[in-house]
């Protein structure tokens, strides 16, 4: 009985607390405990975001429940927060401490914000977290090492911040992280060996930072991980044998560090489910092994800027591969059927990438590349030692938009089908041998932004139908055999901003008026060719120009004047040219201006001493005979007067003077004698008529003025006695020396007397 009394009395109290409970929640009763200080942590969290959209936090406020506020979601059970979602939405700020106070947070999601500061240390309090995304915002400082106390954690996610120091040795503790990643901040110090007891670990990215050391042994033992990528450190040492040993390995990127050692040969066996490998950019040294050329499911295969030598085994077997990069190593002989794995390739329809460019492969390249997959958009075989005539092996790769075969040894002309390549985008073809011409049809590629045929023995004019490739950026037809003039249309390319260089031909003509629309260019190259003429004003409207190379050409006249508008130039060479006239004053303010080459012209005048002119080593005037001035270190002869511009300007200011002096004293005298003439009465008496005698005739008639008819001399000349040829009438012939001061005057008063007689 005593049983059931105690029994019942319980009862009653269970459920006269149920009743109060319903009471409470049926009046609207308000939050107390924890869950007004999950309140109180979103108040504080939202107090330190300093920038954000009104729409994003308008909802955070007494009005409505905190578990109804954007972003917050509240567990069934307890109305606590359990998940705070608040990515992608541009907040800033720093992250409040009184996040840790929230302690049924399950979700911490702040990914793609602004959040700046430090990762507050309060954040190892939240026991029961499993999500923590933190990625792409500004946080700065170090990865607290009791975020090792967060035991429930399955995702971590830090990347792209900029987070410093060591990665904490404790985080090896997290036995339930599935997914950690710190890729992309500024990491220092080496993987921690603790890393090798996450037990659970699939992905593992700690890409882009400043990691050194090896990779530890204990890594072999994470038998669940799929993704381990740590590119772009500086990682070293030999690659652990133990990893090529993860049969769960999807992706396995080790590329961009100094990693030695050589492939694993049983690769494809003990990671049969691989889909990425990425060894680039490090020592590994020895051959491709064959085992790697059977990972059927591979659809990346990076091996470039290695140390790997032999020939390629066959790739027959690699049907999904879509990227396969090999070049930057040893890889061939030098010899003919170096490129023999092309053809076991020819049955892969999904090949998009194929780079083998940087070794030692040689001979022709094999005929079955014709039967390439058209969905081939890159092939880059360059600077290797293949013979043949590619180009007319490529005629169905129609979808290629790279095709790059510089530095090897091919021959042949440039096909006209070259055009049908219309989405051909990157053209390199130099240093080959290459010859004919450029034929008209490379006109239908309108899609090239680069090209580049330098180098080759191609012949005739550029043509006219360069001018439809509108997109291009770039152009190299420089070290040819081509000739003729530059035709218009090739400067009519609106988006041609890299350079532009045509030098070392045999082009002939001025440049065209049409060379002013080149106003993104960067660099201009035409030197070592036959152009002449004067150099367009219009020159001047390419405003971005940094380069400028007219040198080895027969360009005449001064320089243009609206150059001065090219002040970004930080190299302009117009040596041995025709060029005359002065140095222009304005290349004193070009600020940016590293080397100027005037040799071998006909410039004349004052050399500048300010500017690049007062660098010897930048500025090169030798071969202009009429140059003077300058620092001495250009060896030049002084100018007759403290400047050639103050001497020009004294000396045109003394001929303007002289000029309208004379004409003042002329007309002076014209007015004189017209008035004299008006005031004498008119006869046509022989006698009184006035005798007119050239001066050769008073030369004969005082025979040379001889000293024997030297009749007296005076202050302000001489006498002589003549005889006229024509009359033998005698005269008498005065010699003024008006280089006397008065003789002039002298001359007139004597004309006056004369006149009174």
């Amino acid at each position: 009985m005593e049983v059931f009394n105690s029994f019942f009395l319980v009862y009653v109290v269970i459920i006269f607390l149920s009743c109060f409970n319903l009471l409470g929640l049926a009046t609207g009763s308000p939050v107390v405990g924890g869950n007004d200080t999950d309140q109180q942590a979103l108040l504080q969290f939202k107090a330190k975001i300093t920038g954000y959209q009104l729409e994003v936090m308008e909802s955070w406020n007494s009005s409505i429940h905190f578990c109804q506020w954007r972003g917050v979601t509240c567990g069934r059970k307890h109305r606590r927060v359990a998940k705070l979602e608040l990515q992608h939405l541009n907040l800033s700020g720093s992250l409040s401490p009184y996040v840790g106070n929230m302690s049924f947070l399950r979700e911490l999601s702040l990914a793609g914000n602004r959040f700046y500061s430090k990762i507050p240390q309060e954040i190892g309090r939240l026991r029961r977290l499993q999500i923590l995304d933190l990625t792409n915002n500004s946080i700065s400082g170090e990865i607290p090492s009791n975020l090792s106390a967060c035991s429930k954690l399955i995702l971590v996610y830090m990347g792209g911040n900029q987070l410093t120091g060591e990665i904490p040795a404790l985080l090896g503790h997290l036995s339930h992280v599935k997914f950690l990643s710190f890729r992309n901040n500024d990491l220092r110090g080496s993987i921690p060996p603790s890393f090798g007891n996450l037990s659970s670990l699939e992905e593992l990215r700690l890409e882009y930072n400043g990691l050194t050391g090896i990779i530890p042994e204990a890594l072999g033992r994470l038998t669940n991980l799929s993704y381990f990528s740590v590119p772009e450190n500086a990682i070293s040492g030999i690659f652990p044998m133990a990893m090529f040993n993860l049969s769960n390995i999807i992706a396995f990127d080790i590329g961009g560090n100094k990693i030695q050692g050589t492939l694993h040969f049983d690769l494809a066996v003990t990671m049969p489910n691989v889909e990425l490998i990425s060894i680039w950019g490090n020592q590994i040294s020895g051959q491709i092994p064959i085992a790697v050329c059977n990972a059927s499911s591979l659809i990346e295969l990076q091996l470039n800027d290695n140390r790997l030598t032999g020939n390629v085994p066959s790739l027959e077997k690699l049907d999904k591969l879509t990227l396969l990069e090999l070049g930057a190593n040893a890889l061939g002989r030098g010899r003919e059927g170096d490129l023999k794995f092309f053809c076991t390739l020819v049955n892969n329809t999904k090949l998009l990438d194929l780079y083998v460019g940087v070794n030692n492969f040689g001979g022709a390249l094999p005929k079955c590349i014709s039967n390439f997959s058209s969905s081939l958009l890159h092939l880059s075989i360059y600077q290797n030692k293949i013979s043949g005539r590619i180009l007319d092996r490529i005629g169905n790769l129609i979808n290629l938009e790279v095709l790059d075969a510089s530095e090897n040894q091919l021959s042949g002309p440039i096909p006209f089908d070259i055009g049908r390549h219309q989405k051909l985008q990157r053209f390199y073809f130099d240093r080959n041998f290459l010859s004919g011409t450029i034929p008209d049809s490379i006109g239908n590629l309108t899609m090239l932004a680069l090209v580049n045929l330098a180098f080759n023995n191609l012949q005739g004019s550029i043509p006219s139908s360069l001018g439809h490739c509108q997109n291009l950026l770039a152009m190299s037809l420089s070290h040819n055999n081509l000739s003729g003039p530059i035709p218009p249309q090739a400067f009519e390319l609106p988006f041609l901003s890299i350079f532009l260089d045509l030098k070392s031909n045999y082009l002939t003509g001025g440049l065209p008026l049409t060379v002013g629309k080149l106003k993104n260019l960067g660099a201009f190259r035409v030197s070592r060719n036959r152009l002449s003429g004067l150099l367009p004003n219009n020159l001047g409207s390419c405003v971005h120009l940094e380069a400028l190379f007219l040198d080895g050409n027969l360009f005449e006249g001064p320089i243009p004047s609206s150059l001065s508008s090219l002040r970004g130039l930080v190299a302009l060479d117009v040596s041995d040219n025709n060029l005359s006239g002065d140095v222009p004053e304005f290349l004193v303010s070009f600020g940016a201006l590293k080397y100027l080459n005037l040799s071998f012209n006909d410039f004349e005048g004052l050399i500048p001493s300010e500017g690049v002119f007062k660098n010897k080593s930048a500025t090169f005037v030798e071969g202009n005979n009429k140059l003077c001035g300058g620092i001495p270190e250009l060896h030049l002869s002084r100018c007759n007067s403290k400047t050639s511009s103050d001497t020009s300007l004294k000396l045109k200011v003394a001929i303007i003077v002289v000029i309208l002096g004379v004409a003042l004293v002329f007309s002076c005298l014209l007015i004189l004698w017209f008035r004299k003439k008006k005031e004498q009465p008119t006869t046509t008496c022989a006698e009184n008529s006035i005798l007119q005698l050239s001066y050769q005739s008073i030369l004969r008639a005082t025979d040379g003025f001889s000293t024997q008819n030297l009749l007296g001399s005076g202050s302000f000349g001489s006498v002589y006695k003549g005889i006229l040829e024509e009359s033998g009438a005698i005269i008498a012939v005065k010699v003024l020396n008006l280089l006397n001061r008065g003789a002039s005057r002298s001359f007139l008063a004597e004309c006056e007397a004369l006149r009174n007689i």
